[in-house]
């Protein structure tokens, strides 16, 4: 027998008792009828006072069942009861918790009254129903290696069952969805499916409707939770739910929901996140390290701006773009051309690269870099950037929002010099008598020398030729955002930059770039 197996884990804590020793067992420290006292000897209130008070070496914290103490004490006061099928038996509730189980074996069979079972945060990735008693009414698997519910329905699964908790596992197919029905689980109370992997929200439901009990149920932390259809489609296909992720559902949500299900064209698998960019203080004036003596040109102009990665599920075909995406295109195409004709570059959105050690899935996904406008230095500048990301790759978001946004304050630094003549000089090898002679007729007589250099010097100063913008990250701030694929509304924070870099600057034109990316 495997130490890793179900049986083994908990022959081994019931061994940890020591039942058979002292205080407990039938030993020559027991004062019993008809025995002639010994100096050694102990009264039954003596040896049960050993088992629980707080200073005792034989004290024994048992957590992983709430029979285990009372056991102990039935070891004292009636050791003769302690046989193998009365201890089996006497067990209604095991939670084996972090034990490194690996696999459900036939010995869990002898505990034929066993009512509960918890085995969160094991290694388990099968559950064989012929090796669960037909007792059980509570089956908990939170944190295991799930990947299939397979073995679960294959024989007769426990016919009590009134609870059963298979969060945070890889759960999540079509296939898994079919066994979550009334067939198998008739008489099933409450269902925790959180932290799972389930996507397809109106299938899921679908299957969940036919469990004629079921009162309570746990969803969050799926893909499907991020979308704004959730809680109402849930709560209106499951009219006899009471429960949803531990909020109680009221009578005013029942009407408010009411026919949302059966409602045509409903969104459904869509998140709209929203993130806002406020107020920034605190950024040193540029202008304080510019030399008095330094030359008229080039003339600098510094602007400040934030930067941040955000998804957008994009088709294998292209073939459905909604006005955001064609406006973030028409913007990096712009930008190109800006950058070409030397031009500061306005746009709004780029395109950019979300690194991936492990890919996952194969939907593309589009990593778009936003970029609040662009202000000169204040010592309080108001970005007031409000963006709203459409994303229909929810399976993709939890992952990002799981990994948190990273928020980059950006410095765009343009010099800007004077234009060059735009008269060039024909040479003598190129002009023929009749183009000198027709240039000198085409030249205006009225025009004066001292008009034609006025002329050239207001075209000098009105017009300056911009270099490409340089552009440097002056600092960056991590957010965490799990609380949202928890089931939270709103993260929001101050954020502290920090000291900012001063270093690696990097050329616009090396920041605009498209990117499809396999998360």
């Amino acid at each position: 027998m495997s130490s890793s197996t179900l049986s083994a884990v908990i022959e081994k804590l019931i061994r940890s008792l020591c039942l058979n020793d002292f205080p407990g067992g039938n030993g020559t420290w027991r004062n019993t009828k008809g025995s002639a006292e010994r100096a050694e000897m102990e009264s039954t209130d003596a040896l049960l006072d050993l088992l629980s008070c707080p200073h005792s070496p034989w004290r024994h914290d048992a957590m992983w069942s709430p029979q285990a103490l009372p056991l102990r004490q039935l070891a004292v006061l009636t050791p003769e009861r302690l046989h193998a099928p009365f201890i089996y038996n006497y067990f209604t509730s095991l939670r084996i918790v972090d034990r490194d189980v690996t696999a459900i074996d036939g010995g869990l069979l002898k505990f034929s009254k066993l009512e509960e079972l918890v085995l969160n945060a094991n290694k388990i990735s099968e559950v064989p129903t012929v090796h669960l008693p037909g007792t059980l009414k509570i089956l908990e698997l939170r944190a295991n290696r799930l990947s299939s519910l397979d073995s679960l329905t294959s024989g007769a699964p426990p016919p009590h069952l009134q609870y059963l908790g298979l969060g945070s596992n890889t759960l999540g197919s079509h296939n898994d969805v079919t066994h979550l029905t009334g067939r198998q689980w008739p008489q099933l109370v409450c269902l925790d499916l959180s932290d799972c992997g389930f996507q397809d929200q109106p299938a899921l439901l679908n299957g969940l409707s036919t469990l004629p009990c079921l009162r309570t149920l746990l969803l969050e932390g799926n893909p499907f939770a991020l979308a704004s259809s959730y809680p109402g489609l849930t709560v209106d296909s499951l009219p006899q739910l009471s429960c949803l992720d531990t909020s109680w559902i009221s009578p005013e949500e029942r009407i408010r929901f009411r026919g949302l299900a059966k409602m045509s064209g409903l969104a459904v698998g869509i998140a709209s996140p929203t993130v806002s960019v406020g107020r920034m203080m605190g950024i040193p004036d540029p202008r304080m390290t510019v030399d008095d003596k330094a030359p008229v040109f080039p003339v600098v102009s510094y602007h400040y701006f934030i930067t941040y990665e955000f998804l957008r599920h994009q088709t294998p075909a292209h073939s459905k773009l909604d006005t955001e995406t064609k406006s973030d295109t028409r913007s990096v195409t712009e930008g190109q051309r800006s950058n070409e004709n030397g031009e500061k570059q306005t746009s709004k959105q780029d395109g950019g690269i979300l690194n991936s050690e492990k890919p996952s899935c194969g939907n593309t996904c589009e990593v778009l870099r936003h970029s609040t406008s662009k202000l000169s230095w204040s010592e309080s500048m108001d970005f007031g950037d409000t963006q709203t990301h459409t994303v229909s790759a929810l399976g993709d978001l939890k992952k990002f929002l799981n990994r948190g946004l990273r928020l980059c304050l950006e410095e765009e630094k343009v010099l800007s010099w004077p234009a060059a003549s735009e008269e060039v000089p024909l040479t003598k090898a190129n002009q023929t008598g009749k183009e000198k002679k027709g240039r000198r007729e085409k030249e205006s007589p009225v025009k004066s020398d001292f008009t034609k250099s006025k002329d050239k010097n207001k075209k000098s100063v009105a017009e300056l030729v911009q270099d490409a913008p340089i552009r440097r990250i002056l600092g960056s701030v991590h957010i965490p955002l799990q609380s949202l694929v928890r089931g939270g509304q709103q993260v929001k924070v101050l954020c502290d930059f920090g000291m900012l870099h001063t270093d690696s600057e990097v050329e616009a034109t090396q920041t605009h770039q498209k990117a499809s990316l396999h998360i």
